[in-house]
Protein backbone atom coordinates (compact mmCIF):
# COMPACT_ATOMS: atom_id res chain seq x y z
CA UNK A 1 0.00 0.00 0.00
CA UNK A 2 1.41 3.38 -1.05
CA UNK A 3 0.41 6.46 0.93
CA UNK A 4 0.12 9.97 -0.45
CA UNK A 5 -0.36 13.33 1.22
CA UNK A 6 -3.84 14.75 1.55
CA UNK A 7 -5.35 17.90 3.00
CA UNK A 8 -8.87 18.83 4.03
CA UNK A 9 -10.69 21.49 6.00
CA UNK A 10 -12.70 20.90 9.16
CA UNK A 11 -14.25 23.52 11.48
CA UNK A 12 -11.07 23.97 13.54
CA UNK A 13 -8.89 24.42 10.44
CA UNK A 14 -6.57 22.57 8.08
CA UNK A 15 -5.94 18.86 8.54
CA UNK A 16 -3.05 17.19 6.71
CA UNK A 17 -2.36 13.50 6.52
CA UNK A 18 -1.50 10.42 4.49
CA UNK A 19 -3.90 8.12 2.67
CA UNK A 20 -3.97 5.48 -0.04
CA UNK A 21 -6.08 5.23 -3.18
CA UNK A 22 -7.34 1.70 -2.58
CA UNK A 23 -10.76 0.19 -2.16
CA UNK A 24 -12.20 -1.82 0.68
CA UNK A 25 -12.90 -1.13 4.34
CA UNK A 26 -12.66 2.54 5.29
CA UNK A 27 -10.16 2.95 8.14
CA UNK A 28 -9.12 6.13 9.96
CA UNK A 29 -5.74 5.70 11.69
CA UNK A 30 -4.97 7.88 14.71
CA UNK A 31 -1.38 8.34 15.85
CA UNK A 32 0.07 8.81 19.31
CA UNK A 33 0.98 11.87 21.35
CA UNK A 34 3.51 14.12 19.59
CA UNK A 35 3.67 11.64 16.69
CA UNK A 36 2.03 12.19 13.31
CA UNK A 37 0.59 10.35 10.31
CA UNK A 38 4.01 8.88 9.44
CA UNK A 39 3.48 6.56 12.41
CA UNK A 40 1.49 4.30 10.07
CA UNK A 41 3.85 4.25 7.08
CA UNK A 42 5.59 0.96 8.07
CA UNK A 43 2.25 -0.73 8.82
CA UNK A 44 0.60 0.48 5.60
CA UNK A 45 3.23 -1.20 3.43
CA UNK A 46 1.98 -4.57 4.73
CA UNK A 47 -1.77 -3.85 4.73
CA UNK A 48 -4.07 -4.49 1.78
CA UNK A 49 -7.76 -4.40 1.03
CA UNK A 50 -8.55 -1.23 2.97
CA UNK A 51 -8.95 2.48 2.37
CA UNK A 52 -6.61 4.04 4.93
CA UNK A 53 -6.66 7.69 5.97
CA UNK A 54 -4.11 8.69 8.61
CA UNK A 55 -4.54 12.34 9.60
CA UNK A 56 -2.12 14.47 11.52
CA UNK A 57 -4.30 15.14 14.56
CA UNK A 58 -4.88 18.81 15.47
CA UNK A 59 -1.67 20.40 16.71
CA UNK A 60 0.49 17.65 15.18
CA UNK A 61 2.43 17.34 11.93
CA UNK A 62 1.16 19.85 9.37
CA UNK A 63 -2.33 20.20 10.82
CA UNK A 64 -3.70 23.39 12.34
CA UNK A 65 -3.12 24.30 15.95
CA UNK A 66 -6.10 25.19 18.08
CA UNK A 67 -6.97 28.88 18.36
CA UNK A 68 -5.29 30.94 21.09
CA UNK A 69 -6.88 30.26 24.45
CA UNK A 70 -8.30 26.88 23.42
CA UNK A 71 -7.31 23.63 25.14
CA UNK A 72 -6.59 20.15 23.80
CA UNK A 73 -9.21 17.96 25.45
CA UNK A 74 -10.67 14.52 24.74
CA UNK A 75 -13.90 16.10 23.54
CA UNK A 76 -12.04 18.29 21.05
CA UNK A 77 -10.17 15.24 19.75
CA UNK A 78 -13.32 13.11 19.35
CA UNK A 79 -15.14 15.85 17.44
CA UNK A 80 -12.09 16.44 15.25
CA UNK A 81 -12.08 12.75 14.24
CA UNK A 82 -15.78 12.91 13.41
CA UNK A 83 -15.24 16.11 11.42
CA UNK A 84 -12.43 14.37 9.50
CA UNK A 85 -14.74 11.43 8.72
CA UNK A 86 -17.42 13.87 7.53
CA UNK A 87 -14.92 15.71 5.34
CA UNK A 88 -13.87 12.37 3.82
CA UNK A 89 -17.53 11.58 3.14
CA UNK A 90 -17.41 8.52 5.40
CA UNK A 91 -20.61 8.04 7.38
CA UNK A 92 -19.35 4.72 8.74
CA UNK A 93 -15.74 3.63 9.17
CA UNK A 94 -13.35 1.55 11.23
CA UNK A 95 -10.70 2.98 13.55
CA UNK A 96 -7.05 2.07 14.07
CA UNK A 97 -5.27 3.86 16.89
CA UNK A 98 -1.89 3.82 18.59
CA UNK A 99 -1.26 5.06 22.15
CA UNK A 100 -3.03 8.44 22.52
CA UNK A 101 -4.74 7.73 19.19
CA UNK A 102 -5.98 4.43 20.60
CA UNK A 103 -7.45 6.27 23.57
CA UNK A 104 -9.19 8.74 21.25
CA UNK A 105 -10.42 5.92 19.02
CA UNK A 106 -11.87 4.18 22.08
CA UNK A 107 -13.82 7.31 23.00
CA UNK A 108 -15.09 7.76 19.44
CA UNK A 109 -16.29 4.15 19.32
CA UNK A 110 -18.08 4.52 22.67
CA UNK A 111 -19.59 7.90 21.72
CA UNK A 112 -20.98 7.12 18.25
CA UNK A 113 -21.45 3.34 18.03
CA UNK A 114 -23.64 3.71 14.98
CA UNK A 115 -20.70 5.05 12.96
CA UNK A 116 -17.79 2.81 14.02
CA UNK A 117 -17.76 -0.65 12.43
CA UNK A 118 -14.54 -2.10 13.86
CA UNK A 119 -11.87 -0.91 16.26
CA UNK A 120 -8.16 -1.77 16.55
CA UNK A 121 -6.26 -0.25 19.46
CA UNK A 122 -2.51 -0.60 19.93
CA UNK A 123 -0.92 0.10 23.31
CA UNK A 124 -3.93 1.84 24.89
CA UNK A 125 -7.62 1.34 25.57
CA UNK A 126 -9.81 4.05 27.04
CA UNK A 127 -7.44 6.64 28.46
CA UNK A 128 -5.27 7.54 31.42
CA UNK A 129 -7.18 7.67 34.72
CA UNK A 130 -6.76 9.86 37.76
CA UNK A 131 -7.70 9.24 41.35
CA UNK A 132 -10.18 11.47 43.16
CA UNK A 133 -7.52 12.19 45.78
CA UNK A 134 -5.27 13.87 43.18
CA UNK A 135 -7.94 16.26 41.87
CA UNK A 136 -6.64 19.45 43.49
CA UNK A 137 -2.99 18.61 42.81
CA UNK A 138 -3.73 17.96 39.15
CA UNK A 139 -5.50 21.30 38.76
CA UNK A 140 -2.63 23.15 40.44
CA UNK A 141 -0.02 21.47 38.25
CA UNK A 142 -1.99 22.06 35.04
CA UNK A 143 -2.73 25.72 35.67
CA UNK A 144 0.86 26.46 36.73
CA UNK A 145 2.21 24.82 33.57
CA UNK A 146 -0.25 26.69 31.34
CA UNK A 147 0.64 30.05 32.87
CA UNK A 148 4.37 29.40 32.39
CA UNK A 149 4.22 28.21 28.77
CA UNK A 150 3.91 31.57 26.91
CA UNK A 151 7.40 32.61 28.01
CA UNK A 152 9.13 29.58 26.56
CA UNK A 153 10.90 29.70 23.19
CA UNK A 154 11.11 26.87 20.68
CA UNK A 155 14.52 25.24 20.39
CA UNK A 156 16.05 25.58 16.94
CA UNK A 157 17.94 22.53 15.63
CA UNK A 158 20.66 23.13 13.04
CA UNK A 159 19.83 19.78 11.40
CA UNK A 160 17.76 16.68 12.10
CA UNK A 161 20.44 14.70 13.91
CA UNK A 162 19.53 15.93 17.41
CA UNK A 163 15.73 15.58 17.10
CA UNK A 164 16.09 12.09 15.61
CA UNK A 165 18.38 11.09 18.47
CA UNK A 166 15.94 12.58 20.98
CA UNK A 167 13.04 10.53 19.62
CA UNK A 168 15.16 7.38 19.60
CA UNK A 169 16.06 7.84 23.26
CA UNK A 170 12.65 8.95 24.47
CA UNK A 171 10.63 6.24 22.73
CA UNK A 172 13.02 3.30 22.23
CA UNK A 173 12.78 3.86 18.48
CA UNK A 174 15.14 2.68 15.79
CA UNK A 175 16.75 5.37 13.66
CA UNK A 176 14.51 4.74 10.60
CA UNK A 177 11.30 4.91 12.69
CA UNK A 178 12.43 8.01 14.54
CA UNK A 179 13.39 9.71 11.28
CA UNK A 180 9.95 9.04 9.77
CA UNK A 181 8.29 10.84 12.67
CA UNK A 182 10.82 13.66 12.86
CA UNK A 183 10.79 14.52 9.15
CA UNK A 184 7.02 15.00 9.31
CA UNK A 185 7.14 16.59 12.75
CA UNK A 186 9.40 19.59 12.15
CA UNK A 187 9.20 22.80 10.14
CA UNK A 188 12.00 24.85 8.66
CA UNK A 189 12.89 28.21 10.22
CA UNK A 190 15.84 30.55 9.97
CA UNK A 191 18.83 28.65 11.27
CA UNK A 192 17.37 25.16 11.01
CA UNK A 193 14.25 23.39 12.28
CA UNK A 194 11.75 23.50 15.13
CA UNK A 195 9.10 21.00 16.19
CA UNK A 196 5.88 21.71 14.30
CA UNK A 197 3.63 20.39 17.07
CA UNK A 198 1.72 22.85 19.25
CA UNK A 199 3.65 23.40 22.51
CA UNK A 200 0.32 23.31 24.36
CA UNK A 201 0.20 19.57 23.69
CA UNK A 202 2.87 19.15 26.37
CA UNK A 203 0.66 20.68 29.07
CA UNK A 204 -0.95 18.37 31.63
CA UNK A 205 -4.73 18.31 31.42
CA UNK A 206 -6.51 19.51 34.57
CA UNK A 207 -9.20 16.86 34.22
CA UNK A 208 -9.04 13.09 33.80
CA UNK A 209 -11.73 10.48 34.21
CA UNK A 210 -11.63 8.04 37.09
CA UNK A 211 -10.99 4.35 36.51
CA UNK A 212 -14.68 3.44 37.09
CA UNK A 213 -15.71 6.02 34.48
CA UNK A 214 -13.21 4.69 31.96
CA UNK A 215 -14.39 1.15 32.65
CA UNK A 216 -17.93 2.18 31.78
CA UNK A 217 -16.71 3.77 28.53
CA UNK A 218 -14.77 0.68 27.50
CA UNK A 219 -17.76 -1.52 28.33
CA UNK A 220 -19.82 0.76 26.08
CA UNK A 221 -17.76 -0.02 22.95
CA UNK A 222 -20.22 -2.13 20.96
CA UNK A 223 -18.23 -2.85 17.80
CA UNK A 224 -15.85 -5.81 17.36
CA UNK A 225 -12.51 -4.75 18.83
CA UNK A 226 -8.96 -6.05 18.62
CA UNK A 227 -6.49 -4.95 21.29
CA UNK A 228 -2.74 -5.21 20.73
CA UNK A 229 -0.34 -4.70 23.62
CA UNK A 230 3.46 -4.82 23.66
CA UNK A 231 5.35 -6.89 26.20
CA UNK A 232 6.78 -5.50 28.45
CA UNK A 233 3.98 -3.03 29.30
CA UNK A 234 4.42 0.71 29.75
CA UNK A 235 4.73 1.95 33.33
CA UNK A 236 1.70 4.22 32.95
CA UNK A 237 -0.51 1.37 31.67
CA UNK A 238 0.66 -1.67 33.66
CA UNK A 239 -0.61 -5.15 34.23
CA UNK A 240 -3.10 -6.22 35.39
CA UNK A 241 -4.89 -2.92 34.59
CA UNK A 242 -4.46 -3.09 30.83
CA UNK A 243 -5.72 -6.68 30.59
CA UNK A 244 -8.62 -5.88 32.89
CA UNK A 245 -9.65 -3.07 30.54
CA UNK A 246 -9.52 -5.39 27.53
CA UNK A 247 -11.74 -7.96 29.27
CA UNK A 248 -14.46 -5.30 29.69
CA UNK A 249 -15.06 -5.18 25.93
CA UNK A 250 -18.36 -6.78 24.92
CA UNK A 251 -16.79 -8.11 21.70
CA UNK A 252 -13.05 -7.99 22.18
CA UNK A 253 -9.95 -10.03 21.48
CA UNK A 254 -6.53 -9.42 23.00
CA UNK A 255 -3.08 -10.05 21.50
CA UNK A 256 0.22 -9.47 23.30
CA UNK A 257 3.36 -9.17 21.16
CA UNK A 258 6.94 -8.92 22.43
CA UNK A 259 8.18 -5.48 21.49
CA UNK A 260 8.36 -1.80 22.35
CA UNK A 261 5.66 0.86 22.58
CA UNK A 262 5.90 1.64 18.83
CA UNK A 263 5.73 -2.03 17.84
CA UNK A 264 3.49 -1.15 14.87
CA UNK A 265 6.48 0.72 13.42
CA UNK A 266 9.24 -1.62 14.54
CA UNK A 267 7.51 -4.96 13.87
CA UNK A 268 4.68 -4.16 11.44
CA UNK A 269 4.49 -7.72 10.03
CA UNK A 270 3.68 -9.17 13.46
CA UNK A 271 1.00 -6.53 14.01
CA UNK A 272 -0.54 -6.99 10.56
CA UNK A 273 -0.73 -10.73 11.22
CA UNK A 274 -3.25 -10.09 14.01
CA UNK A 275 -5.13 -7.05 12.65
CA UNK A 276 -5.11 -7.36 8.84
CA UNK A 277 -7.93 -9.88 8.36
CA UNK A 278 -9.87 -8.30 11.24
CA UNK A 279 -9.84 -4.84 9.64
CA UNK A 280 -10.90 -6.23 6.28
CA UNK A 281 -13.89 -7.80 8.03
Amino acid sequence: MTLRDFELQIPLGRITGLRNDGDGTRVIALHGWLDNAASFVPLASHLSGIQLAAPDLPGHGGSAHLAPGAEYTSGVAVNAVLDIADALGWQTFSLLGHSMGAGIASLVAASVPERVQRLVVIEALGGLAETVERTADRWREAIAAARALPGKKLRVFADLVAPVRARMQANQLSEPAARLLVERGVRAVEGGYVWSSDPRLTLPTPQRLSEPQLARLVAGIACPTTVVYADPPQAYFPEPLRSQRAHLLPDGRLHVIVGTHHLHMEDPVAVVDVIGDFLRG
